[in-house]
């Protein structure tokens, strides 16, 4: 599916980096940052361009491929890895931050994914995510069909035992990212950071 979705010379989600990402970079600490489900690279750029070391991780070859042709078009590297978030290992408190955004999977692998979050942030790591809440549905405004790959702030709450939360919050608001995210959309949002 997400190599078909990215086979065209458009960028599905746009080249801007997600709002709510830009609006909060401060929050992660200068070093080493893993970006989860990547996509086209409008986010790993964006965080290359403000002076982080970023690896970005996706299960689609041809996104990949585009992100690597926006690094170069924006005058900045990124480290490309092609693997499934399911068997991806992201290692032991080796991240000063980890970012996720609008990454749709089903609960149990997003379960399994945010404890390996959890060990792989160095302490002090901060860890970002903006995702569709299941009020998202009523939208339709892009995040698919399945409340099982949308997220509460209460799941995250639980999911994310181990980090301290710095923001926590369920809203709706204006996504305008490319051609799939268009409109109001019920997102949560977290800052997280791992205790020193």
């Amino acid at each position: 599916m997400w190599d078909e979705r990215y086979s065209t010379d458009d960028y599905a989600y746009g080249t801007a980096p997600n709002g709510f990402l830009a609006d909060n970079v401060a929050a992660l600490p200068k070093g080493r940052v893993l970006s989860l489900a990547e996509g086209e690279g409008r986010n790993a750029v964006f965080l290359a361009t403000q002076g982080y070391a970023v690896t970005a991780v996706d299960a689609s070859r041809v996104g990949l491929e585009k992100a690597g042709r926006l690094a170069e078009a924006h005058g900045v590297a990124i480290e490309r890895v092609h693997a499934d978030l399911a068997e991806f290992d992201p290692g032991e408190a080796c991240w000063d931050g980890v970012v996720s955004i609008f990454c749709p999977l089903p609960s149990v692998l997003r379960k399994a994914l945010h404890r390996k979050v959890v060990a792989a942030l160095k302490p002090g790591g901060v860890f970002v995510l903006e995702a569709y809440t299941p009020a998202q549905l009523q939208h339709r405004t892009g995040g698919g069909s399945s409340a099982d790959t949308m997220v509460t702030a209460a799941m995250l709450h639980e999911e994310l035992a181990g980090l301290d939360f710095r923001h926590l919050r369920e809203l709706e608001r204006e996504v305008i990212e490319g051609t799939y995210h268009t409109g109001l959309g019920a997102v949560v949002q977290l800052i997280a950071a791992k205790p020193v």
